[in-house]
């Protein structure tokens, strides 16, 4: 398609209340859609910047237990590269329709089955070749009183990727003034689909690209993970994380038990699971914590949806150049997606991802930072 060149949109707007925001121009795919830049920055200096393109959190800026501030995301430093790449590893995207894997890309509702598109293999990975990562979204400023956030807007039409239904989603990212970045997520649809939004958002607390993440402690407040078989599908068991690498009840180094002959880590190359949250009904309830001990920063997450899953940067191998010319190698961010499990739709003893007209979609995140 030939590149369509538009003429450059008015100069970024600012507005200042106890936090601010920013908003600029940042490029035009391939298409010529305009994609704007925003960085939300609250009352205490926590600064985050968010395009347009993908929903994509390209920075998030943390105070150390110095008061150093440093960028603690994984990334491109432009949009071109984005979109050059492709993103293979989904930095600091929104992921949809459908967060993690669905088997073969097929599905059944009310007897139709339903064919995705598929990015893995034989299997569909955060919802296709063009999934909620590749589009566009509409920006907009909010002002809360206890800080500054964007509210992000997509149309995903009947058919997108397979799935059925047009799905009217918002995500609306925050930063409060108590340090941290909360994100909500709603959504409709005019037809019964599956749905399960997640962020991909890859941290390392002693800022991004500085080396591995071996040595943050984690802890995560699960007894149970869904294991998986060699193409990283569920095999639709729910089992114990006791005796394994993957108890996370008590604080314990990433580093400590990665190399683990464990079956699961071998076919994972690391960390890559789902964990079962304790269920509270709708309510949001602390899931894990990440701590870096010689910055002092502490990441504590909550969530309201039933499961997160754990991943450590597998698959960087150092081809990939990010911020700042630094080299990004295996391990060398990792993130917590708070989600339902993966294939769902498959197995219908998992809680259900089915949204029906008339309903709405409710999940909220909350990723608070500290430094001690």
């Amino acid at each position: 398609m030939e590149k369509i060149i538009r003429e450059e949109p008015p100069p970024p707007i600012q507005v200042k209340a106890s936090g601010s925001i920013t908003k600029q121009y940042f490029g035009q795919t391939p298409d010529g859609e305009f994609i704007y830049l925003y960085t939300l920055t609250n009352k205490n200096g926590m600064q985050s910047s968010i395009m347009t393109y993908g929903g994509i959190m390209m920075t998030l800026k943390v105070p150390d237990r110095n008061g150093v501030v440093e960028d603690v995301l994984l990334g491109y430093p432009t949009l071109e590269e984005y979109l050059r790449t492709g993103n293979k590893p989904y930095f600091g995207a929104i992921i949809g329709r459908y967060a993690n894997r669905i088997a073969n890309g097929r599905f059944t509702l009310d007897g139709v089955t339903y064919q995705l598109s598929v990015n893995e293999g034989p299997n569909t990975l955060h919802g296709g070749k063009r999934g909620f990562n590749k589009r566009v979204w509409e920006g907009e400023e909010v002002y809360t009183e206890d800080g500054v956030g964007l509210v992000l807007s997509y149309l995903s039409k009947d058919g997108e990727e397979g799935f059925p239904g047009n799905l009217a989603v918002k995500v609306v990212y925050s930063l409060t003034d108590n340090n941290e970045l909360r994100i909500d997520y709603m959504a409709t649809t005019d037809t019964k689909t599956v749905l399960n939004l997640s962020q991909h958002n890859y941290y390392n607390l002693a800022g991004a690209g500085s080396g591995d993440i071996l040595g943050h402690i984690v802890t995560i407040h699960s007894d149970w993970f869904t294991p998986v078989k060699p193409d990283l599908i569920p095999t639709g068991e729910v089992q114990s994380v006791a005796n394994t690498p993957l108890d996370f009840l008590k604080p314990m180094t990433i580093g400590s038990r990665i190399q683990s002959d464990y079956q699961q880590m071998r076919f994972a190359g690391g960390y890559d699971f789902n964990y079962v949250l304790p269920q509270k009904g709708s309510a949001i309830r602390f899931a894990a914590s990440v701590y870096e001990p010689e910055s002092g920063r502490l990441m504590e997450v909550y969530t309201t949806q039933p499961a997160i899953q754990f991943y450590t940067g597998n698959n960087l191998d150092g081809s990939i150049i990010g911020k700042e010319g630094k080299v990004y190698r295996q391990y060398g961010g990792l993130s917590l997606e708070t989600q339902h499990y993966p294939d769902s739709p498959n197995h219908p003893h998992f809680p259900s991802t089915e949204l029906l007209p008339g309903q709405t979609y409710r999940h909220t995140a909350i990723f608070k930072f500290s430094a001690v």
